[in-house]
């Protein structure tokens, strides 16, 4: 279900031309699928619990022999918080900027947006 929104918006985006870190939002969770799969992003790669938020569930991996530890720490953390243990790939981005933009509409065709607002300051992936 998660994977599908997720794909959903993924596929969304690229459409229509927002600019995307490489990665994997599959729902063959097999490890060797994933290890195929965070072989073709590259390394170091971050491995995100699909379900998850707040930092938990997100590992990264420098390099492939580290995947396997990585993955399987996800997973375990996935299960423990959020119920699932599924995964997407990220390549990782070591000093990215995280920008929000907070858009409102309603069926009236009525929108509005409140600017754009740095989140790039982060505590164990949490916005300060």
């Amino acid at each position: 279900l998660c994977c599908n929104v997720v794909d959903e918006f993924i596929f969304a985006c690229a459409r229509a031309g927002v600019p995307l870190v490489p990665g994997y939002h599959g729902n063959d969770q097999a490890p060797e699928v994933l290890l195929r799969e965070a072989r073709k992003v590259g390394f170091p790669i971050l491995v995100k619990a699909a379900l998850g938020g707040g930092g938990k569930g997100m590992k990264i991996a420098d390099s492939e022999a580290e995947f396997e530890d990585a993955l399987e720490s996800a997973q375990r953390e996935a299960l423990s918080s959020f119920g699932d243990q599924r995964v997407l790939l990220e390549r990782y981005v070591g000093r990215p900027r995280h920008i929000e933009v907070q858009v409102f509409a309603d069926s009236h065709g009525n929108v509005v947006h409140l600017f754009e607002r740095d989140c790039s300051v982060q505590r164990r992936h949490q916005k300060i």
